[in-house]
């Protein structure tokens, strides 16, 4: 179970701007802390609010995902006294998605669940926005989050800042990225530099590559001041060695066994996967970018093991939901639809729940959604925070010869470091 969940974690990220985590994990009873409102728990109070409205792609190429979201939200709202579900078809593009939300906010639309791309998200915030109906998206765009529009996809930022606290209470203070050019190199440069920032150290010293060999060879060099590092040393060397003397290439000898001095970072966030990773994870011993002295951390892509190729990167970190938990989730998912849960049908659910909870409660008022103890859902708890971002409680996993294991578990309370 947990190594077919971790697996889900690629396909996931095959979808273009919606994924780049690994699958999710179901809630625990025994990890929710009160107040947080477990929302896997039915409602008994029949809901005064209006209809939930479910934005997904029921035709297109990803019409199959749609429908996987549909059943998931129809299964969080199948409790009695749970409020309707109004599923809409946006195509798959930003203006049936527009067109959608325009249709469901005329019909009464209380809440907005989906879209889920960040192109379907951007068209559907102004209309929302201007009906004053919160949207609860499933991209994992952070440029998406805005006051009223969150976005509920595990983020960049949201991995970064674990990997950050986790680090940070290990003494590490000296933080450096390697990163591949685009989109997602920039945003995981962003979550860095947010994320140390806040924890009140130097800047991170933040590199690009552009997936050649050659260029991910400089960026680590550079990265590494290996140069500066290594040249005194070898310079020695190759001045004992111009004597030409048998004490010359004695001392030419010890010389090189001379270690270097340290790297100029203690911890290195890293963001490729597959081939580029493994080329990078074998330049950083040739580099002396060595464990323990240098904390390696990644995306939670890494929890698929095929993401990682043949890199050999022992005691490497990344920041995840525990997959560990899903088993609830997958169960009651499996029952009505005969199939586990596939990607992102978490995100539909836990957006649902979280109507479901607040229409028992009163309604879909912001401040509701923000509330500060925030909840509890399949993917761990999460806060809805009043600009449109989202705090989660991830685990920490550190990569062994035998693969992925939880060193940390994930928090059972918004508030603690890392969330």
């Amino acid at each position: 179970m947990f190594r077919r969940a971790f697996a889900l974690a690629l396909g996931t990220l095959a979808l273009a701007a919606c994924a780049v985590s690994p699958e999710p994990a179901s809630q625990r009873p025994a990890a929710v802390v009160r107040p947080v409102v477990p929302v896997g728990t039915p409602s008994t109070v029949a809901p005064p609010g209006r209809a939930v409205a479910l934005l997904a792609p029921l035709s297109g190429p990803n019409a199959e995902r749609g429908r996987a979201l549909a059943q998931a939200a129809q299964l969080a709202l199948s409790a009695p006294g749970s409020p309707p579900l109004d599923v809409r078809d946006t195509g798959g593009t930003a203006q049936g998605a527009a067109q959608a939300a325009q249709a469901a906010l005329a019909a009464g639309a209380g809440i907005i669940l989906g879209p889920l791309t960040a192109a379907e998200t951007a068209a559907v915030a102004p209309a929302a926005r201007a009906a004053g109906v919160a949207v609860l998206a499933f991209t994992t765009d952070p440029a998406q989050s805005q006051q009223g529009v969150w976005v509920l996809g595990i983020t960049p930022a949201q991995q970064v800042r674990r990997l950050v606290a986790a680090a940070s209470a290990q003494g590490k203070t000296k933080f450096a990225a390697v990163l591949p050019e685009g989109d997602f190199g920039k945003a995981m440069a962003d979550a860095l530099a947010g994320a140390v920032s806040s924890a009140g150290l130097a800047a991170p010293d933040i590199r690009f590559h552009d997936g050649t060999t050659a260029s991910i060879n400089t960026t680590m060099r550079e990265v590494a001041n290996y140069g500066a590092r290594r040249g005194p040393v070898d310079a020695q060397i190759r001045a004992a060695r111009a004597t030409r003397t048998a004490e010359g290439r004695k001392k030419a000898e010890e010389l090189g066994r001379t270690p270097i001095p340290p790297a100029p970072m203690d911890a290195l966030l890293l963001a490729d996967v597959g081939e580029k990773l493994g080329t990078i994870a074998s330049l950083l011993p040739y580099y002396d970018l060595d464990p323990p002295a240098v904390r390696v951390m990644g995306p939670a892509l890494w929890a698929a093991p095929a993401s990682r190729s043949d890199a050999e990167m022992p005691g490497a970190w990344f920041a995840a939901p525990d997959p560990g938990a899903r088993e609830v989730f997958d169960g009651q998912y499996k029952a009505q639809s005969g199939s586990p849960a596939p990607g992102l049908a978490d995100f539909a659910y836990d957006a649902a729940s979280i109507a479901r909870v607040l229409a028992a409660e009163g309604g879909y008022s912001a401040a509701a959604l923000t509330r500060p103890e925030g909840f509890a859902g399949v993917n761990g708890v999460l806060a809805l925070q009043p600009d449109g971002t989202v705090r989660r409680g991830l685990a920490l996993f550190e990569i062994r010869r035998g693969g992925a294991e939880i060193v940390e578990p994930a928090p059972a309370a918004v508030g603690t470091p890392g969330t």
